[in-house]
């Protein structure tokens, strides 16, 4: 493969990378952020270092020939134990579990990737080899045993991935079954690659030449696994968070009929600050709920319970449920409230002890579903009744 199937996957992580960073710089402490920043992290390397061109670069600043090899392979084998820990930590479970399970992973293939450095130390590979160093060194003491350490670290972190994903596959639904899925796909071409990597330096061993294996098929199929594999890891926490975000957007937009109802009873001077159009939906709402707050707080003394306990009566002899009822009624009481406090434009309902009753005791309010209900004719009689009234004292 040329350098620019190499930098292509690995610029791709780069960015993905770089657009978890503010999530990974405010929640740093959640395991899970981290072993997917991680995983993104590794990946990417493991493209930008297996590339030719990468490799040729690392041997001749460094000095050493085929320094490379144990680099790429102590990378591939910390990718391994990437994926197990974000495995591990996706599933979730008893924390205390978890922290061991993960201390297991991290110990165990950093052993691994401690005795890859101590075994290529040991033996002696003088002839720089960009593409076939796996098979070309084969015959050479401590450099194959190298070789067969990485070869089976990979090998078991994708059984144990492609079994454990699997598995978990048959009890989810949805976008994380998918995502599991093409998981599964992509440890199975690990395994493909693994065997053609076997199979290479196997061949070598008895004087067989399928170096082809090592050097043409698998690097294509390691490529397409690595897609597979990240696009199963990130496709669930993608639409997660889109659903998200389309969750929080629409209660926006529902809050909008209750927010502009009680827009004109807030006064200029304590109206929340102005946000810029690019601050985020959770932001938004935020400051929705806030001014739909302080607008019902404005109307408390024009509040007319009496009204809503007819028009929740009503509602309920309509064959309502008893929560439509309830966010009816409410809106009822504050569409009549907005009219009397229009009428009002000297306060004296405020300035009169005996008529004010607050309401502040009565527990949190399903501002969605009142915002909703100000569409219902029911409130647009009220307001058609309140408006008549207006007119009359008038």
């Amino acid at each position: 493969m040329k350098g620019l199937d190499y930098y292509i996957p690995a610029s791709v992580l780069v960015v993905a990378f770089t657009c978890k960073l503010p999530g990974l710089t405010r929640h740093w402490r959640d395991p899970l952020v981290r072993a997917v920043s991680v995983l993104l992290l590794v990946a990417s390397s493991v493209f930008f270092f297996a590339a030719p061109p990468t490799i040729a670069a690392v041997n001749r600043l460094t000095g050493i020939p085929n320094f490379s090899a144990p680099l790429v392979y102590c990378i591939l084998t910390a990718f391994s134990s990437s994926c197990l820990l974000l495995l591990i930590n996706w599933r979730g479970g008893p924390a205390d579990r978890t922290r061991r399970l993960s201390r297991w992973c991290v110990g165990l293939y950093s052993s691994v990737i401690l005795a890859q450095i101590v075994l290529f130390t040991l033996g002696e590979a003088p002839v720089e080899r960009l593409r076939d160093f796996d098979t070309y060194y084969a015959h050479t003491p401590f450099i194959r045993e190298m070789v067969l350490v990485y070869l089976s670290a990979h090998t078991g972190a994708a059984v144990v991935m492609t079994v454990l994903c699997r598995r978990w596959s048959l009890h989810v639904r949805g976008s994380l079954r998918s995502g599991l899925i093409l998981m599964v796909c992509g440890f199975v071409l690990n395994l493909v690659f693994d065997a053609a990597k076997f199979a290479a330096v196997g061949a070598r061993l008895t004087g067989r030449d399928w170096d082809m294996l090592s050097t043409t098929v698998a690097p294509p199929v390691a490529s397409f696994s690595a897609l597979l594999i990240g696009t199963g890891f990130v496709l669930p926490l993608l639409v997660q968070r889109l659903s998200a975000s389309w969750q929080t957007w629409a209660t926006y937009r529902r809050l909008g009929p209750l927010w502009r109802e009680l827009r004109p009873v807030v006064p200029h001077g304590s109206r929340s600050v102005r946000i810029s159009w690019w601050s985020p939906a959770d932001l938004r709402v935020t400051q929705r709920v806030a001014d739909i707050h302080d607008g019902i707080l404005h109307l408390d003394p024009y509040f007319d319970h009496a009204l809503r306990d007819r028009t929740r009566a009503a509602v309920l002899a309509a064959g309502a449920g008893s929560l439509q009822a309830d966010a009816t009624a409410e809106a009822a009481m504050v569409a009549a409230a907005v009219r009397a406090r229009a009428a009002d434009p000297e306060e004296k309902v405020i300035g009169s002890a005996d008529a004010y009753m607050s309401t502040a005791a009565e527990g949190p309010r399903d501002l969605v579903s009142i915002s909703l209900a100000l569409r219902s004719p029911v409130v647009e009689q009220t307001r058609r009744h309140a408006a008549g009234a207006e007119s009359s004292h008038s």
